[in-house]
């Protein structure tokens, strides 16, 4: 009998922004029975390249064939795999059209074992809460460490130049391929969430506020509450506000397998 089933959502606003360029979805694998996958991307300038980021995630997703019990590091190359062909299906299309575009990534991989596996590029974030506490969540340190030992950058420097360097760190720059941020947790149990969010969201919360959000709620309403207060703290300037939430809950005594609810989405 499993120890846990998944609740699980996604949700977005527009903001004040024209148009929704991000994009979120959860995914079941054709050939994987028992795993999920969430994956976010927010879309620079336009929702092509963070449109191509589901799509390739899920013909990446459809063929992965996982053993018994696949390594660790196999789960985490499936998703560097995801980021690196989607970065060159998005360069060859800049060529065709003669449009560049750009997308930011956070995917999340759940397997039936108890492990979870995740990764980023840019901006967008991945949580992990456990009762309410945090336990992980995304950074940039690898990838600043990476610049300082790649591009002989001085410490000092990276640290500066932070917010510009970040920037080049997409899915779609022509000039640098992207730098993939991974992190995995085993054993995972009843009380653990996971959050994705775009930049129009986390931006407007601590990592406290979320997690008592995330605890206390169905992935439906902790989504609500979270877009309803930061379209209030954004004072009508907030952007895209985009999230995937996916929560590990006590399975009913008579359920065999953990299932995942139809993804709700939120206004």
């Amino acid at each position: 009998m499993s120890l846990y089933k998944l609740e699980a959502g996604t949700a977005q606003h527009i903001g004040n922004r024209p148009q929704q360029n991000d994009r979120v979805a959860l995914m079941s694998g054709a050939r994987a029975p028992g795993y999920v996958l969430a994956i976010l991307s927010d879309g620079i300038a336009g929702a092509a390249a963070s449109e191509q980021v589901l799509h390739t995630a899920k013909q990446v997703f459809d063929v992965f064939k996982p053993a018994d019990a696949p390594s660790v590091e196999r789960l985490e190359q499936l998703l560097r795999d995801i980021v690196h062909e989607t970065h060159l299906v998005i360069k060859m299309n800049a060529v065709t059209t003669q449009s560049e575009a750009y997308a930011s990534f956070v995917g999340l991989l759940l397997s039936p074992h108890g492990e979870a596996v995740w990764a980023h590029v840019g901006d967008s974030r991945l949580y992990h809460f456990r009762d309410g506490a945090c336990l992980a969540r995304t950074s940039d340190a690898g990838y600043v460490e990476h610049l300082v030992s790649s591009d002989r950058l001085p410490p000092e420097a990276a640290k500066n130049h932070r917010k510009s360097k970040l920037l080049v760190n997409v899915l779609g720059n022509g000039r640098k391929d992207p730098y993939v941020n991974v992190g995995h947790h085993t054993g995972l149990a009843a009380g653990d969430v996971f959050l994705l969010a775009s930049d129009g969201l986390w931006h407007f919360f601590t990592d406290a506020e979320l997690g008592t959000a995330t605890a206390r709620a169905t992935p439906r309403q902790a989504s609500e509450m979270l877009i309803n207060k930061a379209a209030e703290r954004s004072q009508g300037k907030g952007g895209n506000c985009t999230m995937a939430i996916v929560k590990l809950v006590p399975p009913p005594q008579d359920a065999g397998n953990y299932t995942v609810q139809k993804p709700k989405r939120a206004m």
